[in-house]
């Protein structure tokens, strides 16, 4: 470097190569200078010497360019007439030798959008023909104005801010106006913490959350800063609806037992959902009624028991997102026992000592088991149990001393209920021998007839003593005779008008035959005939052989009929005499 000058020209003396070059500019293309001593006179026109085309001029539209706007350069100079053929390039700098573009015969350069840290020096150079001849513009300061952020809003995807759970949910925080990079911030204003930020050059920034879960619901803001100035949005209450979970079937009585007549309480409860949920009850699979829960939690419904409830309950639990239904609770409904009926089962009409009678207690309704108690005069006999339901029975041996009411009570742990009286009259004779009467009585009907001939054939063929009356064997008593057969013999002695009684074959066991005989003296035919109806027609003591008193006292009214009746065969001492 030679010298440097405050102007822009320079005087030389000396040959060589020369360049220039000015503050903001690069250097000239050299000149080659010869200075000669020899004298020279130069002739030419004017317009050798004359300037080519001025220094360009820098113009930038707007002066002050809005940041994230765009910005037109344009390199201002101009050609003489007498050279409209000259071509001129172009070339825009800034700064320190930015190059914003390569050469170009278009004069102007816009930047689309021209940002805060585009601020500086600007300049261009114009080049005519091969860059032999080029000038610079003065350099030119560029200050791009900032615009702060305002309008903030937040918003979702999805829209209005409710999101099921487990779905992906997006925080858009955007701003009307502002230029530059801006930091987004979110943050939740029920706890202040900020759960996500971005800094990015735009007037939108997205904050996604992949899976929202329950604690992710709540209350959220967004703000935005570009370097002049924060703004805030307004909240927005995020919703994440949970679905039902599978619900809990709870019963609750008013005892350990659920009797008929009790308000029983269905509570159905789902232990996580978003509100409003919808409670249905279910019995065995019909709809009993539903509830409603506008804030959560479980619903209840009472149902007054009867015995058509026993059986499975169920919930179900919906909140729109699908309904859920409860596992089964299985609820038996206790009915009381009801008044029970005793029935008195006799193997025959009348009862006798040594029968067996069944006392049959049943109760036609009560939830087993059911425990019976059999009474007689008040006094426990016993007791059964029914352990599936129904009835029971209790088997009682009949004495004379059984005779009186019975009663019998049902119980299956709500209290006992008892049944009406029934009464048992036992007859005197015990039931063996009743057993043998019952038997005969067809046959002695059969064979009436055929014993009063009968009786009549005997009283021509015995024998006859003085006074006509007949004669036995001494030998032979009632005693004596088999004691597997029954066998009647003539009495020997007579009363006078007065019935005879005699026991015949006391040894038989069971079953004991009595004769009673009438005489009368006038008629013998019809003493005969007399004889074998009384044989038919008399009283049957109730208990072993009667004394002559207790014959006498008898009732003449009371007649029992007997079959198996036999003559015994005569000695031939007695036989009838001719």
């Amino acid at each position: 470097m030679l010298c440097e000058t405050p102007g822009n020209t320079l005087k030389a003396r000396v040959s060589g190569r020369y360049k220039c070059q000015t503050q903001d500019s690069l250097l000239s293309d050299d000149v080659s200078l010869i200075f000669s001593s020899g004298q020279l006179i130069l002739q030419a026109p004017h317009s050798v010497f004359e300037e080519l085309f001025p220094r360009p001029k820098l113009e930038v539209t707007p002066p002050q360019p809005m940041e994230g706007g765009s910005a037109n350069l344009s390199c201002q100079t101009r050609l003489p007439l007498e050279r409209p053929d000259a071509l001129l390039s172009f070339i825009f700098f800034r700064d320190r030798g930015v190059m914003l573009s390569n050469w170009s015969r278009s004069p102007e350069l816009q930047i689309t959008a021209i940002w805060r840290e585009d601020s500086g020096s600007y300049w261009c150079a114009a080049a005519a023909g091969v860059p032999s001849i080029r000038k610079h513009s003065l350099p030119m300061q560029v200050h791009v104005q900032g615009v702060s952020v305002s309008a903030v809003l937040l918003e979702t995807q999805p829209q209005g801010g409710q999101v099921l759970a487990g779905e992906r949910l997006v925080l858009v925080c955007s701003v009307a106006e502002g230029t530059g990079d801006t930091t987004f911030f979110w943050h939740r204003e029920d706890t202040g913490e900020s759960v996500g930020s971005k800094r990015q050059r735009s007037r939108r920034a997205e904050l996604e959350i992949p899976a929202v879960g329950e604690s992710h619901a709540g209350r959220y803001y967004c703000t935005a800063d570009n370097g002049h100035g924060l703004a805030r949005s307004g909240a927005l209450n995020v919703t994440v609806t949970v679905p039902a979970s599978r619900p809990v079937l709870t019963l609750r009585t008013p005892r350990t037992r659920a009797v008929v007549g009790d308000v029983v309480e269905l509570r159905c409860e789902a232990q996580r959902g978003s509100p409003p949920i919808q409670y249905r009850f279910y019995h065995e699979d019909v709809t009993l009624g539903s509830r409603s829960a506008p804030s959560g939690g479980g619903a209840s419904f009472n149902l007054s028991l009867t015995p058509e409830r026993s059986g499975n309950y169920a919930c179900e639990a919906d909140n729109g997102l699908g309904a859920q239904r409860s596992e089964v609770v299985t609820l038996s409904v206790t009915v009381p026992a009801s008044r029970p009926v005793l029935t008195l089962r006799a193997p025959r009409a009348q009862a006798f000592p040594g029968d067996v009678v069944e006392l049959r207690c049943e109760a036609q309704s009560g939830s087993p088991p059911i425990l019976y108690w059999f009474y007689h005069e008040d006094v426990t006999l016993g007791s059964s149990s029914a352990p599936s339901g129904g009835g029971a029975s209790f088997n009682l041996s009949l004495t004379p001393e059984r005779s009186g009411n019975y009663a019998c009570e049902a119980d299956n742990g709500l209290g006992a209920q008892r049944s009406e009286a029934v009464p048992l009259s036992i007859s005197g004779l015990t039931g063996s021998r009743s057993g043998s009467v019952a038997t005969g009585v067809a046959g002695g009907l059969l064979s009436m007839v055929g014993l009063v001939v009968l009786a009549q054939l005997l009283y021509y063929r015995l024998p006859r003593r003085a006074g006509g009356r007949p004669t036995s064997d001494p030998s032979r008593s009632p005693s004596d005779s088999d004691p597997q057969e029954p066998t009647y013999y003539n009495v020997p002695g007579w009363m006078e008008l007065q019935p005879v009684y005699s026991n015949v074959n006391p040894k038989g066991g069971d079953v004991v035959y009595s004769e009673v005989r009438t005489i009368q003296e006038g008629n013998r035919h019809a003493a005969a005939s007399n004889s074998a109806l009384r044989l038919l027609q008399t009283y049957l003591p109730s208990h072993g052989p009667a004394t002559s008193q207790q014959r006498l006292s008898r009732p003449q009214g009371s007649s029992v009929i007997y079959s198996q009746v036999k003559v015994a065969p005569l000695p031939a001492s007695a036989a009838p005499r001719s």
